[in-house]
């Protein structure tokens, strides 16, 4: 499952189940998963089970409307792709319309602006292309409408073989809702832009440089909206930063490492923030953990890590007194537990979605 970089542990189902739909990689897009599988969880005791599901190339990323049952989702290839869905109690969502260019190559995040209105999308890029954000317009009934803009990030890190270029991971609406994010891996940066609800058009506002090297995939802001976490691919940290409201931009004040595990190689990827504001969660991709971290003011204390319940985690949910792992290259969503310190029980169940990479609460 995936964070929207949003806090969230609370969620709500129809007859005491949550319902969650997944995306995973296709044979097309080098996975062995059909594309959106549905799933309900029962969060009395944990039990999580397939219902159904629908094929859809690539599906990387999952981000759903404010107020219209309809999802969106990338098609993670090049070029790139995004794909309106309309949700259906108990079944796998249908089509809204064929699939439109997502603005760019591999797109790997998006998300719904608050107004309903407009649709934005991060594209990874390659090698030798950009990463972009990019805006579509949106239809009275959710779908997917003209592409409005793409800009295009510019910068570089220190880290051969991954920062020649930009790569755009993530973007996201800041909780005011007057700013758009959109972090970048290749550059060590987070660019914001501020949203025309007329044109559709992002204007550049400012830049957030972070640590060379550090590798930025996704955000997470805390429920007061004034604290930032950072999952830090790279540099396999967790990084706490102040947000400036009024400016769009972070400010690092805190950072540990992402894991306990010694020598073996490790990204973070997923990573959430709890509801009340004082624990943070992360996937460990390498380690195969997901870790658990207590904020103590602006200062992260890390609270021990548990297996992810399989192989290569990768998204990561946050339901009631449970968080829903994704494990990629095991196709396992694993179900752990939450206490109430915020420290996690082992995978009380596993089940298999294959090449699962990301989830949404629906």
């Amino acid at each position: 499952m995936t964070s929207t970089g949003t806090s969230a542990d609370t969620s709500t189902g129809i007859a005491g189940h949550v319902d969650v739909l997944t995306g995973s990689y296709t044979p097309d897009t080098g996975g062995e998963g059909v594309g959106l599988t549905a799933l309900r969880l029962t969060p009395d005791d944990g039990v999580l089970s397939v219902v159904d599901a629908v094929a859809a190339s690539g599906a990387s990323f999952l981000a759903a409307h404010p107020t219209l049952p309809v999802v969106y989702t990338t098609h993670e290839s090049m070029p790139g792709a995004v794909s309106a869905f309309g949700l259906r109690e108990g079944a796998a969502p249908v089509p809204l319309g064929a699939p439109l260019t997502s603005g760019g190559a591999n797109p790997c995040h998006l998300t719904v602006h608050p107004g309903g209105d407009f649709l934005l999308t991060a594209n990874y890029g390659t090698d030798t292309l950009p990463g972009t954000v990019a805006v579509h317009r949106l239809d009275a009934d959710g779908r997917l409408s003209d592409l409005t803009d793409v800009v295009e990030h510019k910068g570089s890190g220190p880290v051969t073989g991954r920062q020649e270029g930009t790569h755009a991971h993530q973007v996201l609406v800041d909780p005011a809702g007057r700013f758009v994010l959109a972090t970048d891996l290749g550059a060590d940066t987070v660019f914001t832009y501020q949203l025309d609800v007329v044109t559709g058009t992002l204007k550049p506002v400012a830049t957030s440089q972070l640590r060379p090297g550090s590798g930025p995939r996704h955000l997470a802001f805390t429920p007061s909206g004034d604290l930032v976490l950072s999952a830090d691919e790279l540099s396999s940290t967790v990084t706490c930063h102040h947000y400036a409201a009024e400016t769009g931009t972070l400010h690092e004040l805190s950072r540990v490492p992402a894991t306990a595990v010694a020598d073996i190689p490790n990204q973070p990827a997923g990573i959430v923030t709890s509801s009340c504001g004082r624990y943070v969660w992360v996937t460990n991709r390498g380690a195969d953990t997901v870790a658990a971290f207590r904020l103590d003011g602006t200062a992260l204390e890390p609270l021990g890590e548990v297996p992810s319940g399989g192989s290569w985690p990768r998204g990561l949910t946050s339901t009631p007194g449970r968080l829903l792992v994704a494990n990629q290259h095991s196709g396992t969503v694993a179900v752990l537990p939450v206490r109430e310190d915020g420290t996690l029980g082992e995978a009380e169940v596993v089940v298999g979605v294959g090449s699962v990479v990301c989830g949404l609460v629906v």
